[in-house]
């Protein structure tokens, strides 16, 4: 989702949001577009990420197609390639061995991409007389084609996704307008639904519990699931009166309920006991920015991750029970995004684990 690119603020109060373009230009005679929701940039503007040498150099070797039966024949991470070539938008795979090493290529189109075993979700955007939103799902047979079941119509612009650790449930953020309380700008909308089915609950619809009391709040704002393994558990960011909140949803129950203050796009851990997420952060000289952080859902303690210095406005993946995976945008290249790492506990320095990459998903 990154050319053009569309930027718009996170959901707050008021929610301010804008859209701005930026058009990567043809390579080798294709053009590639997309779009991505980005929320609530920097009042100073985004800072872009600059790749080392040698993570470019990486990037280069990258570009060589591997064989996919290879690829998904072991554990690896997909992904959306943004190298500025032919490919640019497509899903593509490496091996979680060798993350900088040669990609294969699915042939699949995606704006946002996440994957279990079997199945994926790609979320798209359809260009023409008029543009429109879907979510499709995919069955993902070890060096076959990938395979469409259904397309879902989305409302908005898409913005991010995930599904369940079994693939059975997969959710979609959008973002779209004309709310009724809105004056201007845009909103988070947020749906789940059983990979494979038409058929979507609105998060919009459920019960909100905060602090102990059932609220109706006209302002709220839903973004960003992640799920717990039960297949009815799941975490999801809950913004309403200018704050914002992490929530607990029940999709039985049909609730969600706030259980910690200051948390945005969460992703809950392999082991299930902790949530990584962006925080905001502001001082004067700087003004707003995200910080990645992790909270131990155990304790209640957080550990705001500040080895990674640039605006972090993604949802993290997990690498493993100790390593966290995110998109940065390159300094200077337009449309270009890395995937970087980062320790959990908040030793050591971020790097660059896959170049000319966005959307990360492990898949052991």
């Amino acid at each position: 989702m990154r050319a053009p690119r569309v930027r718009t603020a996170r959901p707050s109060s008021p929610l301010r949001l804008a859209l701005s373009a930026v058009v990567v230009a043809a390579i080798a005679g294709a053009t590639a577009y997309g779009l991505d929701a980005w929320q609530h940039p920097p009042a100073g503007g985004t800072r872009a990420a600059a790749v080392p040498v040698s993570a470019q150099g990486a990037g280069r070797i990258a570009g060589a197609v591997a064989d996919r039966s290879v690829i998904e024949a072991a554990p690896r991470i997909v992904f959306r390639h943004t190298g500025l070539d032919a490919r640019y938008g497509q899903v593509a795979e490496v091996a979680l061995a060798d993350p900088a090493g040669p990609r294969a290529f699915t042939g699949v189109d995606c704006d946002r991409v996440y994957a279990r075993p079997g199945v994926a979700t790609c979320l798209r955007t359809q260009t023409g007389v008029s543009t429109s939103y879907q979510a499709d799902d995919l069955v993902t047979t070890p060096g076959a084609d990938w395979r469409q079941t259904v397309s879902v119509p989305l409302p908005g612009i898409p913005s991010r996704t995930r599904l369940s650790p079994d693939g059975t449930l997969a959710a979609s953020t959008v973002f779209v307008t004309g709310d009724s309380y809105m004056t201007t700008g845009f909103s988070a909308r947020t749906i789940i639904r059983h990979a494979g089915s038409t058929s979507v609950d609105d998060l919009e619809k459920f019960l909100i519990v905060m602090h102990g009391r059932q609220v109706r709040p006209r302002d709220r704002n839903i973004w960003g699931v992640t799920f717990a393994p039960d297949d009815r558990t799941f975490y999801v960011t809950l913004a309403t009166g200018g704050r914002t909140y992490l929530a607990r949803g029940d999709l039985a129950a049909r609730t969600i309920t706030t259980i910690a203050d200051h948390v945005e796009c969460p992703s809950l851990s392999p082991d299930g006991t902790r949530i990584a997420f962006k925080q905001a952060r502001t001082d004067r000289a700087r003004g707003s920015w995200w910080t990645p952080a992790v909270l131990d859902l155990a304790t209640g303690r957080r550990t705001v991750l500040t080895a990674e210095t640039h605006t972090v406005d993604d949802q993290i993946e997990w690498l493993d029970d100790h390593t966290l995976l995110y998109g940065l945008a390159r300094e200077n290249q337009g449309g270009v995004d890395d995937v970087w790492a980062l320790n959990a506990a908040g030793h050591g320095a971020p790097r660059v684990l896959i170049p000319d990459a966005w959307s990360p998903a492990v898949i052991r």
